[in-house]
């Protein structure tokens, strides 16, 4: 637990200190133990930070402020607590929105940046529905929300995956469940709707690689790309927690965009 003046934060680091710095950040209702291959086999590259976001796992609870925003202020205040110098930051899903957020509000933290079906670029019926989600969360918390998780994975996921993320968010606080979800999408500020996303992504000065699992929404971010080395892949047939369906493939992109990265310097 890494006490940072603002929230404590648990963490787990692997790999020799002195290496480039990876900073991998789990999801919404999730915890840092999703990363637990990737961040076995990375170790032996780089320095790998894998911490539990506010209100998630171990890390402390608030009883107000779990939102995208505040979690990428916690992670700016743990990188410069721990001295790493700038990290390659990798998110999935809300932790995709929050290492993108870090990278717009404190640059210089950030080398590049690594979103897996990040939780920006919502338009059309997914925002049409965002009202009528956000009132079942605040009534039901994590209950309403592992109906969501359930139904995010791919046929073919590996066995006891949907189970332990189910379990993993009925674990989490009703209240940030609710918090987090009005954070990316309907607090001011929150950049969850596409032309909020839009707005934040092209304030990103960094080198970026976006994951998606939906075709068009690929086609989409390729239109925001500005920065050089930045691209978006996209990977069909695959569920919402891509990273932990094909750890493999998810292990081998990491290295070979964090080497990339860390070569360019």
């Amino acid at each position: 637990m890494k006490d940072l003046d603002r929230i404590r934060l648990f963490r787990t680091d692997l790999g020799p200190a002195a290496a480039p710095a990876l900073l991998l950040v789990h999801g919404w209702g999730g915890d840092g133990r999703e990363w637990s291959r990737h961040a076995e086999e990375l170790a032996g590259t780089f320095h790998v930070i894998v911490p539990d976001l506010r209100g998630h796992g171990r890390s402390e609870v608030p009883q107000d402020g779990n939102t995208p925003i505040e979690m990428a202020d916690d992670l700016a205040a743990l990188i410069d607590a721990l001295g790493t110098g700038p990290v390659v930051a990798v998110g999935h899903s809300m932790g995709g929105q929050v290492v993108n957020l870090l990278a717009v509000r404190h640059p210089d933290t950030v080398r590049s940046v690594v979103s897996l079906d990040p939780a920006h670029g919502a338009h059309g019926a997914e925002v049409d529905g965002i009202p009528g989600r956000l009132a079942e969360y605040r009534a039901n918390g994590a209950r309403a929300a592992a109906a969501f998780v359930a139904g995010a994975f791919a046929p073919d996921a590996p066995a006891g995956l949907r189970t332990a993320h189910v379990r993993t968010m009925l674990g989490t606080p009703d209240h940030v469940i609710a918090q987090s979800y009005a954070g990316m999408y309907t607090d001011p500020g929150a950049v969850g709707i596409r032309p909020h996303s839009e707005q934040y992504l092209r304030r990103r000065r960094q080198p970026a690689l976006t994951v998606w699992t939906s075709e068009e929404a690929a086609a989409w971010e390729r239109g925001t790309l500005h920065v050089p080395g930045s691209r978006v892949d996209h990977w069909a047939g695959t569920g919402h927690y891509l990273h932990e369906e094909r750890p493999a493939h998810t292990i081998r992109l990491l290295k070979d965009w964090a080497m990339e990265t860390f070569r360019a310097l």
